[in-house]
Protein backbone atom coordinates (compact mmCIF):
# COMPACT_ATOMS: atom_id res chain seq x y z
CA UNK A 1 0.00 0.00 0.00
CA UNK A 2 2.83 2.58 0.34
CA UNK A 3 3.63 2.32 -3.10
CA UNK A 4 0.38 2.88 -4.07
CA UNK A 5 -0.08 6.04 -1.82
CA UNK A 6 3.01 6.89 -4.00
CA UNK A 7 1.57 6.36 -7.31
CA UNK A 8 -1.69 8.73 -6.51
CA UNK A 9 -1.27 12.43 -6.39
CA UNK A 10 -4.11 11.56 -3.49
CA UNK A 11 -6.47 8.78 -2.64
CA UNK A 12 -9.63 11.35 -3.54
CA UNK A 13 -8.32 10.92 -7.35
CA UNK A 14 -9.54 7.74 -7.61
CA UNK A 15 -13.18 8.81 -6.84
CA UNK A 16 -12.75 11.02 -9.20
CA UNK A 17 -11.71 9.10 -12.06
CA UNK A 18 -14.12 6.74 -11.30
CA UNK A 19 -16.83 9.03 -11.63
CA UNK A 20 -15.72 10.81 -14.71
CA UNK A 21 -14.91 6.96 -16.53
CA UNK A 22 -18.14 5.96 -15.44
CA UNK A 23 -20.00 9.32 -16.78
CA UNK A 24 -18.00 9.27 -19.31
CA UNK A 25 -18.53 12.88 -18.90
CA UNK A 26 -16.51 15.66 -16.69
CA UNK A 27 -19.41 18.03 -15.68
CA UNK A 28 -21.97 14.91 -14.92
CA UNK A 29 -18.63 13.31 -12.77
CA UNK A 30 -18.77 17.52 -10.88
CA UNK A 31 -21.97 16.89 -9.99
CA UNK A 32 -22.26 13.99 -8.79
CA UNK A 33 -19.65 14.67 -6.85
CA UNK A 34 -20.40 18.06 -5.34
CA UNK A 35 -17.62 19.72 -7.01
CA UNK A 36 -17.02 21.80 -9.88
CA UNK A 37 -16.39 20.84 -13.55
CA UNK A 38 -12.84 22.57 -13.40
CA UNK A 39 -11.93 20.79 -10.39
CA UNK A 40 -12.86 17.66 -11.89
CA UNK A 41 -10.65 18.27 -14.81
CA UNK A 42 -7.51 19.48 -12.44
CA UNK A 43 -7.61 16.31 -10.77
CA UNK A 44 -7.46 14.07 -13.70
CA UNK A 45 -4.62 16.39 -15.07
CA UNK A 46 -2.69 16.28 -12.15
CA UNK A 47 -3.38 12.19 -11.99
CA UNK A 48 -2.50 11.56 -15.82
CA UNK A 49 0.53 13.94 -15.37
CA UNK A 50 1.36 11.85 -12.12
CA UNK A 51 1.36 8.12 -13.88
CA UNK A 52 2.50 9.81 -17.17
CA UNK A 53 0.12 8.05 -19.38
CA UNK A 54 -3.48 9.42 -20.65
CA UNK A 55 -6.50 8.15 -19.64
CA UNK A 56 -9.11 9.92 -21.50
CA UNK A 57 -9.53 11.08 -24.91
CA UNK A 58 -10.67 14.76 -24.92
CA UNK A 59 -11.73 15.67 -28.22
CA UNK A 60 -15.13 17.66 -29.63
CA UNK A 61 -16.99 17.53 -26.61
CA UNK A 62 -16.55 14.01 -26.01
CA UNK A 63 -14.70 12.38 -23.12
CA UNK A 64 -13.97 8.61 -23.97
CA UNK A 65 -11.29 6.40 -21.69
CA UNK A 66 -8.11 5.39 -23.46
CA UNK A 67 -6.61 1.61 -23.45
CA UNK A 68 -4.54 2.44 -20.23
CA UNK A 69 -7.58 4.10 -18.83
CA UNK A 70 -9.90 1.09 -19.30
CA UNK A 71 -7.60 -0.77 -17.71
CA UNK A 72 -6.97 1.51 -14.59
CA UNK A 73 -11.28 1.86 -14.56
CA UNK A 74 -11.88 -2.24 -14.62
CA UNK A 75 -9.61 -2.48 -11.45
CA UNK A 76 -10.35 0.37 -9.45
CA UNK A 77 -14.39 -0.64 -10.70
CA UNK A 78 -13.86 -4.02 -8.86
CA UNK A 79 -12.07 -3.10 -6.06
CA UNK A 80 -14.75 -0.32 -5.41
CA UNK A 81 -17.56 -3.02 -5.48
CA UNK A 82 -15.44 -5.31 -3.29
CA UNK A 83 -15.52 -2.16 -0.97
CA UNK A 84 -18.97 -1.71 -0.96
CA UNK A 85 -19.79 -5.55 -0.40
CA UNK A 86 -17.77 -5.48 2.50
CA UNK A 87 -19.23 -2.02 3.89
CA UNK A 88 -22.51 -3.93 3.64
CA UNK A 89 -22.22 -7.07 5.21
CA UNK A 90 -20.38 -5.12 8.34
CA UNK A 91 -23.54 -2.76 8.58
CA UNK A 92 -25.92 -6.31 8.12
CA UNK A 93 -23.80 -7.48 11.22
CA UNK A 94 -24.18 -4.66 13.18
CA UNK A 95 -27.31 -3.18 12.08
CA UNK A 96 -29.40 -6.73 11.61
CA UNK A 97 -30.32 -5.17 8.34
CA UNK A 98 -29.05 -5.43 4.69
CA UNK A 99 -29.95 -2.33 2.24
CA UNK A 100 -31.58 -2.86 -0.72
CA UNK A 101 -31.44 0.09 -3.09
CA UNK A 102 -33.95 0.60 -5.50
CA UNK A 103 -33.40 3.10 -8.58
CA UNK A 104 -37.52 3.90 -9.65
CA UNK A 105 -39.83 6.71 -10.92
CA UNK A 106 -41.29 8.18 -8.01
CA UNK A 107 -45.16 7.42 -9.90
CA UNK A 108 -43.69 4.12 -9.33
CA UNK A 109 -42.76 4.42 -6.12
CA UNK A 110 -45.94 6.45 -5.04
CA UNK A 111 -48.62 4.85 -6.25
CA UNK A 112 -47.40 1.20 -6.55
CA UNK A 113 -44.57 0.73 -3.98
CA UNK A 114 -45.88 3.23 -0.92
CA UNK A 115 -49.75 1.41 -0.55
CA UNK A 116 -47.63 -1.79 0.04
CA UNK A 117 -44.85 -0.75 2.28
CA UNK A 118 -46.61 -2.43 5.30
CA UNK A 119 -46.56 -5.37 3.58
CA UNK A 120 -43.19 -5.10 2.61
CA UNK A 121 -42.09 -4.32 5.86
CA UNK A 122 -43.48 -7.41 7.34
CA UNK A 123 -42.30 -9.80 4.84
CA UNK A 124 -39.02 -8.97 4.90
CA UNK A 125 -38.22 -7.34 8.67
CA UNK A 126 -34.46 -7.58 7.48
CA UNK A 127 -34.24 -5.67 5.12
CA UNK A 128 -33.86 -1.39 4.90
CA UNK A 129 -35.38 -0.62 1.28
CA UNK A 130 -33.80 3.01 -0.20
CA UNK A 131 -34.51 4.13 -3.28
CA UNK A 132 -33.03 6.35 -5.81
CA UNK A 133 -35.58 8.41 -7.22
CA UNK A 134 -36.08 9.41 -10.76
CA UNK A 135 -39.05 11.87 -11.56
CA UNK A 136 -38.98 12.50 -15.33
CA UNK A 137 -38.56 9.08 -17.97
CA UNK A 138 -36.78 6.51 -16.32
CA UNK A 139 -33.17 5.94 -17.32
CA UNK A 140 -29.67 6.18 -16.53
CA UNK A 141 -26.62 3.82 -15.03
CA UNK A 142 -27.39 0.75 -12.67
CA UNK A 143 -23.76 0.49 -11.16
CA UNK A 144 -24.79 2.05 -8.15
CA UNK A 145 -28.07 0.62 -7.33
CA UNK A 146 -29.14 -3.12 -6.75
CA UNK A 147 -32.56 -2.90 -9.03
CA UNK A 148 -33.05 -0.47 -11.46
CA UNK A 149 -37.28 -0.44 -13.17
CA UNK A 150 -36.11 0.13 -16.83
CA UNK A 151 -37.80 -0.09 -20.28
CA UNK A 152 -35.66 -2.63 -22.43
CA UNK A 153 -35.27 -5.16 -25.17
CA UNK A 154 -33.90 -7.96 -22.28
CA UNK A 155 -30.38 -8.67 -21.40
CA UNK A 156 -27.55 -6.86 -22.88
CA UNK A 157 -23.72 -6.59 -22.79
CA UNK A 158 -23.82 -4.35 -19.35
CA UNK A 159 -27.21 -5.79 -18.02
CA UNK A 160 -29.33 -8.66 -16.92
CA UNK A 161 -32.62 -8.24 -17.03
CA UNK A 162 -36.18 -9.69 -15.29
CA UNK A 163 -39.53 -8.89 -17.16
CA UNK A 164 -42.02 -7.62 -15.05
CA UNK A 165 -44.56 -6.91 -17.92
CA UNK A 166 -44.93 -5.05 -21.54
CA UNK A 167 -46.33 -1.72 -21.06
CA UNK A 168 -50.25 -1.02 -21.16
CA UNK A 169 -51.95 2.19 -21.84
CA UNK A 170 -55.50 2.32 -20.06
CA UNK A 171 -57.50 5.68 -19.86
CA UNK A 172 -58.31 6.08 -16.15
CA UNK A 173 -59.94 8.55 -13.60
CA UNK A 174 -61.81 8.75 -10.91
CA UNK A 175 -65.56 7.34 -10.14
CA UNK A 176 -66.93 10.61 -9.38
CA UNK A 177 -64.76 12.80 -12.20
CA UNK A 178 -66.41 9.47 -14.95
CA UNK A 179 -70.18 9.88 -13.09
CA UNK A 180 -70.06 13.47 -13.36
CA UNK A 181 -68.81 13.54 -17.12
CA UNK A 182 -71.84 10.86 -17.69
CA UNK A 183 -74.62 13.82 -16.34
CA UNK A 184 -73.30 16.63 -18.18
CA UNK A 185 -72.07 15.17 -21.36
CA UNK A 186 -75.33 15.62 -23.78
CA UNK A 187 -73.37 15.60 -27.05
CA UNK A 188 -69.87 13.46 -28.22
CA UNK A 189 -69.50 10.55 -24.97
CA UNK A 190 -66.17 12.05 -24.37
CA UNK A 191 -67.22 15.70 -25.10
CA UNK A 192 -66.05 18.65 -22.38
CA UNK A 193 -63.21 15.91 -20.40
CA UNK A 194 -60.30 17.51 -18.89
CA UNK A 195 -57.27 15.76 -20.16
CA UNK A 196 -54.39 15.57 -17.70
CA UNK A 197 -50.77 15.15 -19.75
CA UNK A 198 -47.55 15.22 -19.10
CA UNK A 199 -45.59 18.48 -19.95
CA UNK A 200 -42.13 16.93 -20.54
CA UNK A 201 -43.46 14.01 -22.61
CA UNK A 202 -42.56 13.62 -25.78
CA UNK A 203 -45.19 11.73 -26.89
CA UNK A 204 -49.01 12.17 -27.12
CA UNK A 205 -50.46 8.94 -25.13
CA UNK A 206 -53.71 9.90 -25.76
CA UNK A 207 -53.35 9.77 -29.40
CA UNK A 208 -53.54 6.21 -28.84
CA UNK A 209 -57.13 6.74 -27.77
CA UNK A 210 -59.02 8.84 -30.75
CA UNK A 211 -61.66 9.95 -28.74
CA UNK A 212 -59.56 11.49 -26.89
CA UNK A 213 -56.90 12.35 -29.03
CA UNK A 214 -59.52 14.32 -31.25
CA UNK A 215 -60.49 16.12 -27.98
CA UNK A 216 -56.96 16.77 -27.59
CA UNK A 217 -56.03 18.47 -30.96
CA UNK A 218 -59.55 20.12 -30.83
CA UNK A 219 -60.12 21.80 -27.84
CA UNK A 220 -56.90 22.54 -25.55
CA UNK A 221 -58.51 24.46 -23.06
CA UNK A 222 -59.27 21.39 -21.75
CA UNK A 223 -55.95 20.47 -20.84
CA UNK A 224 -54.60 20.01 -17.39
CA UNK A 225 -50.15 19.80 -17.84
CA UNK A 226 -48.25 18.55 -14.99
CA UNK A 227 -44.36 17.92 -15.11
CA UNK A 228 -44.53 14.50 -13.32
CA UNK A 229 -46.52 11.14 -14.33
CA UNK A 230 -46.74 11.05 -10.21
CA UNK A 231 -48.97 14.31 -10.34
CA UNK A 232 -50.48 12.72 -13.05
CA UNK A 233 -52.30 10.07 -11.31
CA UNK A 234 -52.81 12.08 -7.88
CA UNK A 235 -55.09 14.81 -10.49
CA UNK A 236 -56.53 12.10 -11.91
CA UNK A 237 -57.43 10.71 -8.13
CA UNK A 238 -58.34 13.91 -7.46
CA UNK A 239 -61.19 14.33 -9.96
CA UNK A 240 -59.68 16.43 -11.91
CA UNK A 241 -59.86 15.01 -15.31
CA UNK A 242 -58.85 11.77 -17.47
CA UNK A 243 -55.11 10.36 -17.43
CA UNK A 244 -53.43 8.27 -19.33
CA UNK A 245 -52.66 5.01 -16.68
CA UNK A 246 -49.53 2.84 -17.06
CA UNK A 247 -51.14 -0.20 -15.51
CA UNK A 248 -48.84 -0.98 -13.89
CA UNK A 249 -47.95 1.55 -12.07
CA UNK A 250 -52.17 2.37 -11.57
CA UNK A 251 -52.93 -1.06 -10.70
CA UNK A 252 -53.33 -0.81 -7.07
CA UNK A 253 -55.84 2.62 -7.65
CA UNK A 254 -58.02 0.11 -9.88
CA UNK A 255 -58.31 -2.84 -7.54
CA UNK A 256 -59.28 -0.63 -4.34
CA UNK A 257 -61.87 1.48 -7.35
CA UNK A 258 -60.35 5.07 -6.34
CA UNK A 259 -59.53 5.19 -10.12
CA UNK A 260 -61.97 3.28 -12.98
CA UNK A 261 -61.25 2.81 -16.83
CA UNK A 262 -62.26 5.96 -18.58
CA UNK A 263 -63.09 3.72 -21.55
CA UNK A 264 -62.93 -0.11 -21.11
CA UNK A 265 -59.85 -0.30 -23.86
CA UNK A 266 -56.04 -1.10 -22.87
CA UNK A 267 -53.37 -1.45 -25.57
CA UNK A 268 -49.70 -2.05 -25.40
CA UNK A 269 -47.08 0.04 -26.59
CA UNK A 270 -44.06 -2.02 -27.75
CA UNK A 271 -41.78 -1.13 -24.87
CA UNK A 272 -41.16 -3.60 -22.20
CA UNK A 273 -40.73 -2.90 -18.35
CA UNK A 274 -37.83 -4.95 -16.34
CA UNK A 275 -36.20 -5.21 -13.58
CA UNK A 276 -32.30 -4.52 -13.89
CA UNK A 277 -29.52 -5.19 -12.54
CA UNK A 278 -25.73 -4.76 -13.39
CA UNK A 279 -23.30 -7.84 -14.58
CA UNK A 280 -20.92 -5.79 -13.04
CA UNK A 281 -22.34 -6.21 -9.35
CA UNK A 282 -23.78 -10.02 -8.78
CA UNK A 283 -26.92 -9.48 -7.21
CA UNK A 284 -27.22 -10.00 -3.55
CA UNK A 285 -30.22 -12.68 -1.98
CA UNK A 286 -32.05 -9.90 -0.25
CA UNK A 287 -31.46 -7.59 -3.40
CA UNK A 288 -32.96 -10.98 -5.41
CA UNK A 289 -36.10 -11.35 -2.98
CA UNK A 290 -37.19 -7.84 -3.48
CA UNK A 291 -37.24 -8.54 -7.18
CA UNK A 292 -38.97 -11.13 -7.24
CA UNK A 293 -41.77 -9.78 -4.62
CA UNK A 294 -41.99 -7.05 -7.35
CA UNK A 295 -42.83 -9.33 -9.73
CA UNK A 296 -45.39 -11.14 -8.35
CA UNK A 297 -47.22 -8.72 -6.32
CA UNK A 298 -47.57 -7.26 -10.16
CA UNK A 299 -48.90 -10.75 -11.09
CA UNK A 300 -51.20 -10.52 -8.62
CA UNK A 301 -52.44 -7.23 -9.59
CA UNK A 302 -53.31 -8.05 -13.11
CA UNK A 303 -55.12 -10.97 -12.11
CA UNK A 304 -57.42 -8.82 -9.36
CA UNK A 305 -57.82 -6.23 -12.47
CA UNK A 306 -58.52 -8.68 -14.79
CA UNK A 307 -61.60 -9.98 -12.55
CA UNK A 308 -62.89 -6.56 -12.09
CA UNK A 309 -62.80 -6.07 -15.98
CA UNK A 310 -62.30 -8.42 -17.95
CA UNK A 311 -63.22 -7.14 -21.39
CA UNK A 312 -59.54 -5.07 -21.17
CA UNK A 313 -58.24 -8.49 -21.89
CA UNK A 314 -55.09 -7.90 -19.95
CA UNK A 315 -53.86 -11.43 -19.70
CA UNK A 316 -53.87 -11.71 -23.47
CA UNK A 317 -51.69 -8.47 -24.10
CA UNK A 318 -49.17 -9.84 -21.82
CA UNK A 319 -49.53 -13.48 -22.84
CA UNK A 320 -47.80 -12.35 -26.22
CA UNK A 321 -44.35 -11.58 -24.64
CA UNK A 322 -44.09 -14.79 -22.97
CA UNK A 323 -41.08 -16.62 -23.13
Amino acid sequence: MPNLRKKLPSANALFVFEAAARCENFTKAAAELYVTQPAVSRMLARMEDHLGVQLFDRAQGKTTLTENGRILYRRISEGFRNIEAALQEIEARNTGKETVTLSVSTAFTTHWLMPRMNKLHKLFPQIDLRFQLIPGPISGPVDDVDIAMRFMGGDDAQHRTVLIMPEILLPVCSPGYEEQTRRTNTQSAREGDTLIKLSEGHIDWFEHFPSFHDETANNTANLLTVPDYAVVLQAALLGQGVAVGWVNVACHWLQTGTLVPAELEALKTGRLCHLVHSRNKPIRPAAAAICDWIIEETRSDIAAVDRMYPALGLPALIQKNAG
